[in-house]
């Protein structure tokens, strides 16, 4: 994102010199639907990034603009509730966070705005507020770390924007590093990096441009199957919170006494951590290959087992498979549309683009967007040098 274009808008609507911020997106590599499982997830944060410029004004308001939608908003301080302009609530939910607290905050300029793809599942809600929690913190020279300040961006979520979001999306946007991933412990918050040497590969992400208007009926059918799978084995080690506590050995078992569909969602979701672990430990080996095939995996049990792909996803994994230079590919977030992401060796990835967007302009008469990006640092204030 180019932060100067934010600077100079500022600079045009309101007075003074502002601070800024760069907040990214995020990618997950692979462990899907673990995270409200207690389970383990591996993201990364990407070079798609919300760039703020802020400031501290005497005026009791809260003002701001949303470069990317050309749109105003205004509200008096004392006045701090959920409102009908939902962009502005994301703002909003982090101030109120923070006066939760016991944080006085006064009146605030704020301009944002970004290059991530809103609806492509990277995570553009974390990235707005992780970015303003940044913000806040160094204007009014609050002392909160970065553990704090992700807790209250994923509850701005539930509170102002009304989405009952996991950690995972806040916590790899602020915690991200350079040409690192990290497996992140869902129950503990818990975390480690791993390294991962792009020089000869990248992460390539395409866009179904299916929405996903399944995804949160499904979502909490998905989680009331998983509960009732950890009630019935529960019965036989009441140690187990969680599907996190749960082996493949212990399911087989008792798979008899399972309804058949909650034994494949729990089969999925213990697969899948293990693949996680699986991920970390390839990834410290720099064996791409073994990465790629446990993408692969994740995908064949989000697809046959957790039933959460859609017939344009599968098609796009399915060609990925078959395409030279392509490691691995999987569906990527909550499913029924979104992206895929793909490792692909960096030569291959124009005979790639080229295949896939033919392949499936012919097959829904669509053209697919696709997403080039790097592993970049989390949530950070921008130095700006005269």
């Amino acid at each position: 994102m180019n932060w100067p274009d934010i600077y100079a808008k500022f600079k045009e609507l309101f007075d003074g010199n502002p601070l800024m911020v760069r907040s990214p997106g995020r990618i997950n590599l692979i462990g899907e639907h673990t995270d409200y499982n207690d389970g383990f997830v591996f993201p990364a944060a990407i070079d798609k990034e919300i760039v703020f410029a802020a400031a501290k004004n005497d005026k009791g308001l809260f003002r701001f603009y949303a470069k990317d939608l050309d749109a105003s908003f205004e509200l008096p301080v004392a006045d701090l509730h959920v409102t009908g302009t939902a962009w502005a609530n994301y703002l909003l939910g982090v101030v109120a966070q923070y006066q939760k607290r016991g944080y006085q905050i006064s009146g605030i300029d704020c301009v944002f705005g970004g290059d991530i793809p809103v609806g492509a599942g990277m995570s553009s809600s974390a990235a707005i507020e992780n970015g303003f929690a940044m913000a806040i913190k160094h204007l009014f020279n609050i002392n909160v770390g970065k553990l704090e300040m992700i807790k209250m961006a994923q509850m701005a979520e539930h509170e102002y924007a009304g989405v009952l979001c996991g950690i995972m999306d806040q916590f790899a946007s602020m915690q991200g590093r350079q040409s690192h991933a990290i497996k992140l412990d869902c129950r503990s918050l818990d975390f480690e990096y791993a390294n991962i040497d792009m020089e000869h590969y990248a992460f390539v992400l395409c866009d179904t441009g299916v929405k996903h208007e399944l995804a949160s009926s499904e979502y909490n059918k998905r989680k009331s199957e998983c509960e009732a799978g950890v009630r019935l084995l529960q019965k036989y080690n009441d140690g187990i919170k969680a599907l996190r506590d749960v082996s493949l050995e212990l399911i087989a078992a008792h798979r008899d006494e399972f309804d058949p569909v909650v034994l494949k969602r729990c089969s999925y979701v213990v697969s899948e951590n293990m693949r996680v672990e699986q991920a970390f430990k390839a990834l410290h080996q720099n064996d791409m290959e073994t990465f790629g095939e446990l993408m692969f995996a994740s995908h064949r049990g989000l697809q046959h087992d957790y039933e959460v792909s859609c017939k344009e996803l599968d098609f796009m994994v399915d060609l990925a498979k078959e395409t030279t230079g392509v490691l691995g590919s999987r569906m990527m977030g909550g499913g029924f549309g979104g992206c895929t992401i793909n490792l692909i060796r960096k030569e291959a990835i124009g005979e790639f683009e080229k295949t896939l967007k033919f392949a499936y302009k012919k097959f829904t008469g669509k053209e697919p967007e696709i997403y080039k990006v790097s592993i970049v640092n989390g949530t950070e204030v921008i130095e700006i040098k005269d």
